[in-house]
């Protein structure tokens, strides 16, 4: 059956932990021109691409795989501005005329473990 008075989903938001969430937001906000729309000490909210990323303050700034994937248009544009914003690469990609790059395993200040990636062509 039905049901006629389902709660509604308000937002998706996908949670990052930081030991230093001020750091945490300016990454995102300057690497992929992500949007602030809340901040405070313990929560605060950017959006990239209309998906909310939660950044929880109080973690530790361990190493952590998070699943998070941004598809750039331009992954070399994408690496080149990584370190500048304070981000590195876990593992250097490929790029062969058999396998052209399409994939960067990458990590941010805080320890998240994310990938950016490019629609093959």
């Amino acid at each position: 059956m039905a049901d006629t008075a389902r709660m509604q989903v308000e937002k998706v938001k996908y949670v990052l932990w930081a030991a230093d969430w001020q750091r945490c937001l300016a990454f995102y906000q300057n690497l992929f021109g992500g949007v602030i729309s809340f901040q405070s000490e313990v929560w605060s909210e950017i959006v990239i691409a209309g998906a909310t990323i939660g950044v929880h303050g109080g973690g530790e700034g361990k190493r952590t795989w998070t699943g998070l994937s941004f598809q750039l248009d331009d992954l070399r544009e994408g690496i080149a501005r990584l370190a500048e914003y304070g981000g590195s690469i876990a593992s250097v990609p490929n790029d062969t005329e058999e396998d052209p790059l399409h994939l960067a395993m990458c990590i941010d200040p805080e320890g998240n473990e994310f990938m950016m990636t490019q629609k093959r062509h």
